[in-house]
């Protein structure tokens, strides 16, 4: 069975975590008994000024992606870590060199380790580092639409180093050239980030990729092509020097209310979590997924409540670690916006956060001695992590989330049918009921 489950690994293919007896260990939760997190990430601090309150307090952390410090997360965008080259395709305007190959890369280490001990102190406690470079893509594939620029400027920079190639000749070099100069930048950058504050996790934004957009097709699966897969699999160097992955699932409109948007977002974690298990450690990454409580692209219209399950409740149920809920400055800057984000958080958004950690809480609980997180036996079933509104009540007392209930033996049953445990590292699990005999209170 090991050779079976490494053969799909290496395949690129997870059709049923249920032919797999023994997942891979997973690294413990950062934060302690929370098997699975929902992190806030948006700028409040308007909504704040104009005295109209926000509720965050279901999420297990609460955090800004503005440039603050000491955060339980902390974003670093392309102007708040290093000398990041890249080229402004409005102004016409290059920075630092522009592409990798012309960067000079002892200085952006320099200003990098500056910049990482103003936002992260040297006694950190766990938590998330998201670099957030978006420019151009490591590959040379991959930097296709406005992101060829990179490579002309390459070609053209090849083509002055050796005026005496073929134009094929140059076409190689030039790749050759980018592809192990952005591989430079980012794993120098990242390991110095590992090294300077070990403590926090550290990834890359966006990455890994699925690419699955065909969603208006018909017999739309999602599945990620295998030519995705395999440019992941060539980014091997990037999974073993980052300790943890940070994909986006953001929800585009006409996605909303579809059975289309799990079967999107359900194949960019399954891929996320299968680039995890790459890496030859004692455990597989972290997959934190970054998520929205907007559609893509809106400033008013919030995702419904089965778009959170297609989101939130697709990620806890296959087992990433958390969701990042994102937002921008123009999401929450006037007095309409505000007023509107205080009444979702309130009566859509907190109560199905609240519902759905305590219920992979309880899961781990019940199901992994508490050892483990509860994960679908089969990716692809539409089982997820939920409490019985019948059983459970979510109330909210002393500024926090709670659910208050026992599970039924019907509830349990459909758990046990339908996951199984990963177990953390160092830890032992099984996935064998032991039913609470009294009323569980849940402290989401």
């Amino acid at each position: 069975m090991a050779l079976s489950f490494l053969s799909c690994v290496a395949l690129g293919v997870i059709s049923s975590i249920s032919a797999i007896l023994a997942l891979p260990p997973a690294e413990p939760p950062l934060i302690k008994d929370h098997p699975f997190v929902v992190i806030w990430n948006a700028p409040t601090d308007r909504c704040q000024n104009l005295h109209i309150p926000l509720d965050t307090s279901a999420f297990q952390a609460v955090t800004t992606p503005a440039a603050v410090s000491g955060q339980f997360l902390t974003i670093f965008y392309e102007n708040r870590l290093g000398r990041y080259p890249k080229v402004d395709t409005v102004k016409h305007k290059l920075y630092n060199g522009g592409f990798p190959q012309k960067g000079n890369l002892t200085e952006h280490l320099a200003k990098a380790r500056q910049q990482i001990d103003y936002y992260i102190s040297q006694d950190s406690s766990p938590g998330l580092a998201v670099i957030d470079w978006e420019s151009w893509r490591p590959l040379w594939d991959q930097n296709f639409g406005s992101k060829r620029i990179y490579q002309k400027l390459s070609i053209n920079y090849a083509t002055q180093k050796a005026p005496f190639l073929s134009s094929a000749e140059i076409s190689k070099l030039a790749k050759s050239q980018f592809e192990e100069a952005g591989r430079r930048f980012m794993e120098k950058t990242i390991s110095l980030g590992i090294g300077e504050r070990p403590s926090r996790r550290w990834g890359f934004y966006l990455f890994p990729y699925c690419r699955n957009y065909d969603w208006h097709s018909p017999g739309y699966t999602g599945k990620c092509s295998i030519k995705t897969q395999k440019q992941n699999n060539q980014m091997m160097w990037l999974w073993e020097h980052s300790t943890a992955l940070f994909p986006s699932i953001y929800l585009h409109q006409s996605l909303g209310n579809s059975p289309n948007a799990a079967l999107y977002v359900r194949n960019h974690v399954v891929e996320a979590l299968r680039v995890a298990m790459l890496p030859k450690r004692p455990y597989t990454m972290p997959v934190y997924v970054y998520s929205r409580p907007l559609y893509r692209q809106q400033t008013q219209k919030y995702l419904s409540k089965m778009d959170l399950v297609s989101t939130i409740g697709e990620s806890a149920a296959l087992g990433a670690s958390g969701v990042v809920m994102w937002g921008a400055t123009e999401d929450y800057n006037n007095k309409v916006a505000c007023q509107t984000l205080s009444d979702y958080l309130t009566s859509t958004l907190n109560p199905y956060i609240a519902n759905v950690t305590a219920a992979a809480t309880l899961c781990s609980e019940v199901l992994c001695q508490g050892k483990g997180r509860c994960v679908r036996k089969s990716y692809n079933s539409s089982h997820y992590l939920h409490l019985n509104h019948d059983n459970f009540s979510i109330l909210r007392a002393d500024m926090k989330y709670v659910a208050v209930g026992r599970p039924s033996a019907a509830d349990l049953s459909v758990w046990a049918q339908n996951f199984t445990c990963q177990c953390y590292a160092g830890r032992t699990c099984s996935p064998r009921l032991q039913p609470p005999t009294t009323i569980k209170v849940i402290w989401v």
